[in-house]
């Protein structure tokens, strides 16, 4: 036990200022690192910008970032993994347009048409996971030929033109508000809820952290390393599809290009949350905190009125800046 000493002029002694800065050290280490990063960003925002902290840009900052975080979800189980997804954004796209062309063109009933759109996400993100582990390819390669793959589809299933005139339900959804919180953030916290819980407390989400961690160990500790594998992309895959219909929703159309742009935000809300990139790591926490930092300084940024050209910028320098202090912190 350290002896804390001090002087009769109440001025601490070296043996009282060591056992402090302990304390305070063994506080810190229970705090996210990505969190203080975001609670900085915030505090500098508010105080450069009097509409930041309203209750109103609050809630749209949940609604600009519910599809990106959306797909960062099932990118981050993917990474945990040891693997990487570069299809998100084209999986969007394509689901998309699956759903609105056999809605449009096929005579399909709507919801029949966004099962559809969803079951095409799912099979993609099935194709990758098929290929990065029984095929044996890279999954930087495997997600690189089906992004490439995915956004030729979106374009040509109606040659290069959005879709339009969808049922004013499905428009809605993205216009209702739930007890003042809008419909999208209610499915993107309920999203990152359930896969916290599974992450957290079932055998099965454990055993992501084991086979990102080691899979010739998870291997012989009698996990299906493949099976999992598939698995979590497919998971990814239907995430990016639920990603569209939010994107369509809030369009009121299905464009082809949807998405496509959305990948480098998506995997700077992982990094930025903590996750690492060679597998065994991550979080849901981490990862909406991260997706919390993107979204607070797109919008702080579009309230300063930064160009937009800069924007990506400030973006990267916030990954590379969330890599080197976050080292020790892993969720």
């Amino acid at each position: 036990m350290t002896q804390i000493l001090k002087s009769s002029d109440g001025v601490l002694l070296p043996a009282e200022r060591s056992s402090l800065k302990d304390q305070i050290m063994g506080v810190a280490r229970f705090v996210p690192g990505p969190l203080i990063g975001l609670i900085v960003v915030a505090l500098v925002l508010s105080t450069l910008s009097p509409y930041f902290l309203t209750t109103r840009n609050i809630v749209n900052i949940f609604s600009q970032v519910s599809d990106i975080g959306i797909m960062a979800a099932g990118s981050a189980l993917v990474i945990i993994t040891g693997g990487i997804d570069l299809s998100v954004g084209a999986v969007l796209a394509t689901s998309l347009m699956v759903n609105a062309w056999l809605y449009r063109y096929g005579g399909v009933p709507f919801p029949l048409a966004v099962l559809a759109g969803l079951a095409t996400g799912t099979f993609i993100g099935f194709v990758n996971g098929t290929l990065s582990t029984y095929g044996r390819i890279q999954p930087f390669v495997a997600t690189l030929a089906t992004m490439s793959a995915c956004s030729g589809l979106a374009l040509f299933i109606t040659d290069g033109s959005p879709i339009t005139g969808f049922p004013d339900w499905y428009t809605a959804l993205t216009s209702i508000r739930v007890l003042g919180v809008p419909f999208e953030a209610v499915i993107l916290i309920a999203i990152y809820l359930i896969a916290a819980f599974w992450l957290r407390f079932r055998p099965s989400g454990r055993a992501l952290y084991a086979v990102g961690g080691n899979e010739e160990v998870a291997r012989l500790s009698g996990l299906n390393v493949q099976r999992i594998r598939v698995g979590v992309y497919a998971v990814a895959g239907f995430l990016a599809a639920l990603a569209g219909v939010i994107v369509g929703s809030r369009l009121d159309s299905a464009q082809p290009t949807a998405g496509v742009n959305d990948l480098l935000s998506v995997i700077a809300v992982v990094v930025i949350g903590g996750a690492s990139l060679a597998g065994g790591a991550g979080s849901m926490l981490g990862t909406f905190i991260g997706l919390l930092t993107i979204g607070v300084l797109r919008n702080g940024m579009g309230l300063l009125n930064v160009s937009p050209n800069l924007q990506p910028v400030v973006i990267g320098v916030a990954i590379i800046f969330a890599v080197l202090t976050d080292r020790r912190s892993r969720f």
